[in-house]
């Protein structure tokens, strides 16, 4: 019975068949480049045909650092890569790892060893890159003086900067003569003592780039005084200036963007700044007149004068309670003479002889309480309610006899 199989099964082992041919796995295909798209996701799909046939091929992007053009229809190139299939599809394409110009593949080598050499000669190094200064007043151009460069480097440069001053040198960018009249543009703007130096020109092949490729013109750029912008060809275009310059712009828009500062974003910042200023001061009156009240509080608080107030108001004050314990103090001291007064007066003698009390006293004025104190013949005081009068002793009575007498 004839076996039935799947498609995924078919195409798997047809997979598997392009997997264990070598010469599959490592090819290069020449042919000329049609649909070609740049995807959002870094990937190139594009188709290679001759006058026989074609092939559908892709180039993801983690392969495109290697890409130093870009693919256009109609354009010659040699790709190297691997043929497999892709079993979802049961389609046969062309993975791409290296994609060179037809014919130009000798220069590319040449590329590559001059970028080697300067590389180890420290032209690359970033210590020697010169800033670019952030507010330039003219900016030196080296390029062709017809094209789409130059006309975008003066549109976008004008329109940040109006007040910027371009100087154009026109230099030959293609062809023998290019390497030396761009050197020479070079010296001249250094000359000129410009601010910035932008050197480019829009895209083209390998071949069309070249004379930036040229290790004189390296050179050039590596020992110019004022700081330089490459601005060669396309964003995928490499050339060896890029490298060494002190700025590589991947387009010559870019470059006139890099070197000249808009105006309007240094306005707006200026206005912020302003507002901001003016902020901080508003906060810094604000703050010292506050400070200025306190102070002002304390100054009439701690002021001579305010000092004498305050002392003044608390004499008063003592003033006012002294008066007042005075007061109490002659009232309470009123109240107990008037207590001791009654009390004098209920033991004053002169009350009792009011009574019709008297008493007695000596020629020394002595009161006579005890008549062991006196003798016969003594002369006696006697003191009643309206005077005195002066008696002789004749006769003395103790107690008990009186008492006895007064029995009898």
């Amino acid at each position: 019975m004839q076996n039935i199989y799947t498609v995924g099964q078919i195409n798997s082992y047809i997979k598997n068949m392009f997997a264990q041919d070598f010469l599959l796995q490592e090819l290069s295909v020449k042919g000329e480049v049609s649909n070609c798209k740049y995807h959002s996701s870094g990937h190139i799909y594009f188709t290679l045909k001759d006058g026989k046939g074609t092939i559908s091929c892709v180039m993801f992007a983690g392969n495109r650092s290697g890409l130093a053009f870009r693919m256009t229809e109609g354009m010659q190139v040699i790709v190297n890569g691997t043929i497999d299939v892709y079993e979802r599809d049961g389609k046969y394409q062309l993975y791409a790892k290296k994609i060179r110009q037809d014919g130009a593949g000798e220069l590319y080598e040449r590329f590559e060893r001059l970028k080697q050499d300067l590389l180890e000669r420290g032209m690359f190094a970033p210590e020697y890159k010169k800033p670019i200064p952030r507010f330039v007043k003219n900016v030196g151009v080296v390029t062709a003086p017809t094209g789409a460069a130059v006309r975008d480097i003066i549109n976008i440069a004008t329109r940040r900067n109006p007040f910027v001053q371009i100087i154009l040198y026109p230099a030959i960018v293609q062809g023998e003569a290019a390497p030396e009249s761009i050197i020479k543009g070079i010296q001249a703007l250094e000359q000129k003592q410009v601010d910035v130096i932008i050197v480019g020109r829009g895209g083209g092949s390998i071949e069309d780039l070249w004379a930036f490729n040229e290790e004189k013109v390296a050179q050039a750029v590596f020992d110019c005084s004022i700081p330089i912008i490459s601005a060669v060809g396309h964003e995928t275009d490499t050339t060896i200036i890029d490298y060494v310059a002190d700025l590589r712009a991947p387009t010559p828009s870019a470059a006139a963007e890099l070197a000249v500062y808009d105006v309007e974003i240094f306005s707006e910042q200026l206005e912020r700044y302003r507002s901001a200023l003016k902020r901080h001061m508003q906060g810094a009156i604000a703050l010292g007149r506050a400070r200025i009240s306190t102070l002002d509080v304390r100054l009439k608080t701690n002021s001579p004068m305010g000092r004498i107030r305050e002392k003044r108001t608390y004499a008063i004050s003592l003033e006012e309670r002294l008066g007042a314990s005075m007061k109490d103090k002659l009232l309470s001291s009123r109240h107990r003479l008037a207590i001791y007064i009654e009390k004098l007066k209920g033991l004053s003698p002169l009350d009792k002889l009011n009574q019709g009390y008297s008493y007695v006293s000596d020629e020394k004025g002595r009161t006579v309480t005890d008549i062991d104190r006196i003798s016969l013949g003594d002369r006696l005081q006697i003191h009643v309610k309206n005077g005195r009068m002066e008696a002789e002793v004749t006769a003395k009575y103790p107690v008990n006899e009186q008492i006895i007498m007064q029995g009898d």
